[in-house]
């Protein structure tokens, strides 16, 4: 990963917390819709994750690949990213 790797750890480290402060409210049985609304950071979280990873990608590894004669394999990559993103 070419990404910055400390602003990926800083993502990382704030949605480990984020889980660990919804386990607490479920231990507690805090309000359902106030677990949901952090379930729902979280998720927001992660997309914005996924979108620092994958601007990471597209940025460097996908030239490299093709570069490197792979072109097949890095398209292929990036279909499989694509469809398991519309599940």
């Amino acid at each position: 990963m070419r990404a910055s790797k400390e602003d990926a750890m800083k993502r990382l480290s704030y949605i480990e917390g984020h889980l660990r402060g919804i386990r607490k409210m479920v231990e507690e049985d805090a309000y359902c819709v106030d677990i949901l609304r952090q379930t729902y950071a979280v998720k927001r979280a992660l997309d914005r994750f996924d979108q620092l990873l994958l601007s990471e990608h597209l940025a460097h590894c996908v030239p490299e690949g093709i570069r490197e004669g792979r072109d097949r394999e890095v398209l292929g990559e990036l279909e499989q990213l694509f469809e398991l993103s519309h599940r």
